[in-house]
């Protein structure tokens, strides 16, 4: 039997569009939390203008209906960097832009199960364009996540404590692991960058998919790396089928799942694909999100409120997106 699937709009009431960032809600997340295990958040990153870099809106999903508005805020520009923690906590990277300039380093806001903002991490050099993020330990007050820097080609892995009053960067335990990766101002894009992360806790892994690059590179012994060797190395480069990947997940199966956002190497006839390949850089399968070019971002694979296997996708041409349930096999 196929997987069935749902599509829903992201466009809150205040208009906003261009989804970017989209994960699910973690089994955990307590009772007084305003989400619920397998709801699904969006991140946008246009305001109603359009303009990139002034999305202000994370969303959860609903089906046949307009989506619910969890967080709003002022003067942001959301981006793919999306992760919901078991507290109910939320993590969303922000890149805003000032007629149509990045203007800041950007940041990390953590916001809380009510969803109202508790604090606003920046620094530099470990939050330099925060565009998209993985957590790899998430131990309630203590989270440890991958972040992946568009202003500086750099990865960073961040350390944060969490409490009800605040959050802190904590930053002796805090540092760039991987640098490197092509980053550069885009006309389309905006800008372009290291983006995607995924990993491989059982290998230590981290895959991370360099959009300017046209690459996804691995970087080995991610979770204890005390110092910066470079971008790491690279485990699938395929002109094929690649054309510029944007969010990374691992599925599964143990395959890497990204997204072509069409920026590097583009073609008319096999636009806004979502790729499929092995951890060892064999192309398995793609799918196409919209005919559209440009109209694939984030992406995650999840759970329902039932426990069923669950695969996401944005579409930023139509501001809308698509949760499959998934086969058993």
């Amino acid at each position: 039997m196929p997987p069935t699937s749902t599509v829903a709009s992201t466009v809150p009431t205040n208009l906003d569009l261009n989804p970017y960032g989209i994960a699910f809600v973690p089994s955990g997340v307590p009772s007084g939390s305003a989400l619920q295990p397998g709801d699904v958040l969006v991140s946008n990153f246009n305001a109603a203008s359009n303009q990139q870099g002034t999305g202000t809106t994370i969303v959860k999903l609903v089906t046949d209906s307009k989506p619910v508005t969890f967080f709003q805020g002022q003067n942001l520009g959301l981006t793919t960097a999306l992760a919901v923690l078991k507290s109910g906590f939320v993590l969303v990277g922000n890149l805003p832009t000032t007629n149509g300039a990045i203007t800041s380093t950007g940041s990390l806001l953590v916001i809380n199960p009510q969803g109202g903002l508790l604090s606003e991490l920046k620094d530099r050099t470990l939050l330099d364009g925060p565009w998209d993020m993985t957590v790899i330990s998430d131990q309630g007050s203590q989270v440890t996540a991958f972040v992946s820097n568009v202003l500086n080609g750099t990865v960073a892995r961040i350390n944060i404590s969490i409490g009800t009053s605040g959050a802190t960067l904590l930053m002796n335990s805090s540092r760039i692991i991987a640098s490197g990766y092509m980053h550069r101002p885009d006309p389309a894009a905006l800008v372009l960058g290291p983006t995607g992360l995924a990993y491989d806790a059982a290998h230590d892994v981290l895959y991370v998919a360099s959009t300017a690059d046209n690459k996804v590179f691995a970087i080995l012994g991610a979770a204890a790396r005390k110092h910066d060797n470079g971008p790491g190395t690279v485990i699938y480069q395929d002109n094929d089928h690649l054309r510029g990947p944007l969010a990374l997940a691992l599925a599964p199966n143990g395959d890497l799942v990204t997204s072509n956002g069409d920026a590097i190497n583009p073609d008319p006839n096999q636009s806004s694909e979502i790729v499929e390949f092995t951890p060892n850089g064999q192309f398995v399968a793609q799918m196409q999100v919209d005919p559209t070019p440009g109209s694939a971002f984030g992406l995650a694979f999840g759970l329902s409120s039932s426990g069923q296997s669950q695969f996401a996708t944005v579409n930023d041409n139509t501001n809308s997106a698509t949760v499959w349930t998934l086969r058993g096999n």
